[in-house]
């Protein structure tokens, strides 16, 4: 915890929050993704790996599952806890660099992407290119989770995808909106 805080202190504009996210919003995050048919899944800005957590123990066996962090704290961090995870493959690197790392893996499109960024802080010319990079990696049958405090940024993502879903966690401080989507 003290760690993501001095992360947050350094970095405010792509840290987004003081403390990583509890258990309880990783599992809202989880509700809407098929596991059973989810052949590769995607997850933005892991942090300390909260949601990376409850993919690595919910994800079928073949799913492979590539966790993309920018940080290089974080990421050392993210190797000592799942370097050693069977189909799970860390990437040093930008989300908005996706779709270089699909094909990296033999993939055109994710079955869901997972994002922990911080939306609303991140300047709105990187938004858009990750954004922009997200919609071709879902492609017309993935879908796009993402989290925020507010729904202040919804029209901003809609103005990208669809949105067909929207979950509220009351137990997560402060509570959070799970945004669902997919490409228009």
């Amino acid at each position: 915890m003290f760690q993501f805080f001095m992360q947050f202190i350094k970095h405010p504009r792509t840290i987004g929050a003081i403390a990583p996210s509890g258990k309880a919003l990783a599992a809202k995050m989880m509700e809407p993704v098929c596991f059973s048919r989810a052949k590769c899944i995607v997850e933005y800005g892991p942090g300390t790996g909260s949601f990376t957590k409850e993919l690595v123990r919910r994800k079928r066996s073949h799913t492979k599952l590539l966790v993309i962090e920018q940080n290089p704290v974080f990421y050392e961090k993210l190797k000592k806890e799942f370097a050693s995870e069977p189909n799970v493959y860390l990437i040093q690197g930008d989300a908005a660099d996706v779709n270089h790392y699909l094909s990296q893996f033999g993939f055109q499109t994710a079955d869901y992407i997972i994002s922990g960024l911080p939306f609303t802080s991140l300047p709105k010319t990187v938004s858009e290119e990750i954004l922009l990079a997200t919609q071709k990696a879902i492609g017309p049958k993935g879908r796009f989770l993402t989290f925020q405090y507010s729904l202040a940024k919804q029209n901003f993502f809609m103005e990208y995808f669809h949105m067909t879903g929207r979950l509220l966690e009351f137990k997560n401080l402060p509570p959070a909106y799970v945004l669902v989507m997919k490409t228009v």
